[in-house]
């Protein structure tokens, strides 16, 4: 069985059957906009970086890097999702913006 491949910073979102739209949120991500993990939200820790469970639309997501998961956690200090991925190496950079507009489309992440 082939291993997975590398790209731990995707989020991944697995909806349970009949789920709708994520709890009302906006599903366009701007990363010029405030962001925050929503009050909906629970992270739980694991090797591989973390689960984000949403107790409003009982949304799953993966969160594939630990690094991804500190980002999701300080994203509210940051005056824009931009400026919190400034510090991400640029070579990773385009697969966090991927998995916030991810997080973003499931209702994990809210704007401020």
């Amino acid at each position: 069985m082939p291993s997975p491949t590398p790209s731990a910073a995707r989020a991944t979102p697995a909806a349970p059957a009949g789920a709708g739209a994520a709890g009302g949120a906006d599903a366009t991500f701007d990363p010029a906009r405030p962001y925050r993990l929503s009050p909906s939200v629970a992270l739980r820790p694991e090797p591989f970086g973390a689960l984000a469970y949403h107790f409003g639309n009982r949304r799953l997501s993966f969160l594939k890097a630990p690094e991804l998961v500190e980002l999701v956690r300080t994203l509210e200090r940051y005056p824009s999702a931009r400026d919190a991925l400034a510090g991400v190496p640029g070579a990773r950079r385009g697969a966090f913006l991927r998995a916030l507009a991810s997080l973003a489309a499931a209702g994990m992440i809210v704007p401020r």
